[in-house]
């Protein structure tokens, strides 16, 4: 169960977080090579992408009379301004019709009410096609890919389970296997089957049990080597797990988080790389710090907002269960 105090501390972990995103919108903004082909897509259209997933969330998880939940659709607002309307999105999925970031990027915004009609048409028309369908992608990536088709009104009954049993994760693969990529992979598997933590119920609960046990170690392993955004991640995984498990809210960790964040708020991605030297020092403002803070700064706040939003005790039926001893994996 979480106590008061504790939740009161990781909401402020989102509410500083986003406060300083909204200071850093400039980063989220699309360049005027936003529709280039050699346009850089990992510094444009995937920090916009990844702002609207996350705030999309937390609207979701908050009231509308809470100051989080406006700062929320403020960033929102902001990012589906950036994208004209839909517009820029429609034009890009006329340029690179197969590629799949316009889709992954228009699904995030639809989820929290933005539409296009005529992008969700034409991205229909390419999903038909053999082209599209027997695009190679990992099986992550794929599970990801039917999500935001599912977004934009595109079915494909049967697909995803196929799908589920081919990732890392799906297939529980054996714990100390554990490392980096497949940290990243099945915390991706697992926002892909929640719908980014608004559903809870879609994750089998097979892999409810599967991750109560191994996840407390994986996750001790990642804070004790300083990798601040994949532990962001799987601290939103510990949340979702934890709406259909009841456990605790893992405080240590949090109390790590906190103290690892910067003056203004922000989260590094890892224990080293671009910093103020103190809280009166200037922040560098050569696109490196930014890049270094911004996405586990976002991961920081979803899941800090997903562990203050769920249930404060166990659902009916259920209790403390064991847990696994032993060392963590190797990251």
């Amino acid at each position: 169960m979480t106590a008061p105090d504790d939740t009161g501390d990781i909401r402020q972990v989102a509410e500083d977080a986003l406060a300083w995103v909204d200071t850093r919108r400039a980063g989220f903004s699309l360049g005027e090579d936003a529709l280039a082909v050699d346009g850089e897509v990992d510094s444009s259209w995937k920090p916009l992408g990844e702002l609207a997933q996350v705030c999309a969330t937390v609207a979701h998880h908050t009231a509308s009379f809470d100051p989080l939940h406006a700062r929320a659709r403020a960033l929102l607002d902001f990012a589906w301004r950036e994208t004209d309307g839909g517009e820029l999105l429609r034009r890009l999925q006329r340029l690179e019709p197969f590629a799949t970031y316009p889709l992954e990027v228009y699904a995030a915004l639809a989820s929290a009410g933005f539409r296009h009609p005529a992008f969700e048409e034409a991205a229909g028309v390419v999903a038909r096609t053999r082209g599209w369908r027997l695009t190679e992608q990992d099986p992550t990536r794929r599970l990801g890919v039917l999500r935001a088709e599912e977004r934009c009104g595109i079915h494909r009954p049967g697909q995803a389970p196929h799908m589920l049993t081919r990732t890392w994760l799906g297939g529980r693969s054996e714990p100390w296997t554990f490392e980096r990529d497949a940290g990243y992979a099945l915390t991706h598997v697992v926002f892909h089957l929640t719908d980014w933590g608004r559903d809870a119920d879609g994750l089998p609960p097979d892999l409810v049990t599967y991750l109560a046990d191994w996840l407390p170690p994986w996750l001790d392993t990642c804070l004790e080597a300083g990798m601040w955004d994949l532990s962001g991640e799987l601290l939103a995984v510990a949340a979702i797990v934890a709406r259909r498990t009841g456990d605790a809210v893992p405080r240590d960790a949090w109390r790590t988080i906190r103290a690892a964040r910067r003056p203004s708020g922000e989260v590094p991605l890892e224990d080293r790389g671009p910093a103020p030297a103190g809280p009166g020092d200037a922040v560098p403002d050569d696109g490196r710090y930014f890049l270094h803070h911004y996405h586990s700064t976002l991961m920081a706040a979803f899941a800090a907002v997903l562990t203050s939003a769920r249930p404060a005790g166990p659902p009916a039926g259920t209790g403390a269960r064991h847990r696994h001893g032993g060392q963590g994996a190797p990251a």
